[in-house]
């Protein structure tokens, strides 16, 4: 299998922080977080998420399309056609048997669910959409995407939980560097701003209980942190072999250097403490890339604002870099977006290196000890960037790394 860097040749994203990337990245760079209270949500203990605002699918898909896509499938589709556009490609015209889609997703969607079940409930069985199910089970995400624009390659989901969207960019590199496909459209989509998602990661004590503040609520690494804040979105990637993004003429954004998974084997839902796992990941990656820790200018953090998650990660920066470079944390602006928090965070570290420009990690006022790091906070900080590094970890002590250069 060939080891040359990926091309990333176009950008879609669907966030709280906005519709479509420029408005995300003009929006991430103010530092502004998009916590607020959530009427879906009132009358819950937790009762605030980061929402897509005026997400409108009816309008942008219309409305049968809209009607066969539960929420976490509309963001998709929308995020794939305005990356598949940025990159300069006409579905029409390409190759479709060497076109891939891979997509993160974490858990089946529940945005439609609640309906669907108060029916059956109340006795009308016969009154349960059809497209129950289809629309909301997680692999309908890349055959959505595959359909919508008729990519006929590899169409898959990956799903290792908050890792799910940077394990599917991980899994679409390895396509294009096996000769598999040309083209790969990757990333994740995943809305967590529902009524379960709400009661169960509450139920585990690991959502901020800020209901008094809840822009306020989303701290990475401060002092004060107690837990992250529901979020939703999709982050997509247009990734090409750089021979065929050569070929159309295309210009690269960024290339895709480097990837490594791993796993700490360690618990169901927390990280080993000493960071082992992540600190693997992030040195086989770096590997992958074939660049040294003092490569690295700037490390995009999983950064989720659990109490136990920001210093492990922590220390496994310092396992890897005798200083960690810059870090920011994107979830402290825009939430956890679950399963597409990782695609979103790739595709915000590939404007980091275009722009040459770290957004800001909100609400950071007092670093949390045991907490060693340089994060960018308040505006956004000008550095030389020519490598950056994108991480994520999730439940099941699955982590995964990836290693962006500019191109």
């Amino acid at each position: 299998m060939s080891s040359q860097p990926i091309a990333v040749t176009g950008l879609g994203m669907v966030t709280p922080a906005g519709m479509g990337t420029e408005a995300t990245w003009e929006h991430m760079c103010t530092g502004v977080p998009t916590a607020t209270s959530d009427p879906e949500l009132a009358g819950l203990a937790v009762d605030f998420s980061c929402r897509v605002p005026e997400l409108d699918a009816r309008r942008r898909l219309g409305g049968r399309l809209c009607m066969r896509l539960d929420r976490f499938g509309q963001m998709a589709v929308i995020a794939a056609r305005e990356a598949v556009t940025h990159a300069g490609l006409d579905s029409k015209a390409w190759d479709a048997p060497r076109v891939g889609v891979v997509l993160g997703v974490g858990a089946n969607s529940l945005s439609t669910y609640p309906v669907e079940f108060r029916r059956l409930q109340d006795g009308h069985a016969d009154k349960v959409s059809p497209f129950a199910l289809p629309r909301s089970v997680p692999n309908m995400v890349a055959g959505a995407v595959s359909l919508d624009l008729g990519a006929k390659g590899p169409s898959f989901t990956t799903s290792s939980a908050c890792a799910s969207g940077t394990t599917a960019l991980t899994v679409a590199c390895d396509l294009l560097r096996s000769g598999a496909c040309d083209i790969v459209i990757s990333g994740g989509s995943e809305s967590a701003s529902s009524v379960m998602c709400s009661v169960t990661f509450g139920q585990m004590q690991a959502l901020s209980r800020r209901c008094h503040d809840p822009a306020g609520a989303s701290r990475p690494f401060d002092a004060d942190r107690d837990g992250f804040v529901l979020g939703e979105g999709a982050g997509v990637l247009v990734l090409e072999t750089t021979s065929h993004a050569r070929a159309r003429g295309a210009r690269a954004l960024a290339h895709l250097a480097g990837h490594a998974s791993s796993c700490d084997a360690y618990h169901y839902t927390s990280p080993d403490p000493r960071g082992d796992g992540l600190a693997q990941a992030i040195r086989s990656a770096l590997a992958d890339a074939d660049l040294a820790p003092h490569d690295i200018g700037h490390v995009n953090a999983h950064g989720t604002a659990t109490e136990l998650n920001d210093k492990t990660e922590a220390q496994a920066l310092h396992q890897v870099f005798r200083r960690p470079p810059p870090v920011t944390a994107n979830k402290s602006v825009i939430g956890h977006s679950m399963g597409a928090a990782g695609a979103i965070e790739a595709a915000l570290t590939v404007l980091t290196l275009q722009h040459q420009l770290i957004p800001p990690t909100a609400n950071l006022g007092r670093m949390g000890p045991a907490i060693d790091l340089d994060v960018v906070t308040k505006i956004p900080r000008p550095t030389r960037i020519d490598a950056a590094l994108s991480v994520s970890s999730g439940f099941g002590g699955q982590n995964a790394a990836l290693v962006i250069t500019r191109a």
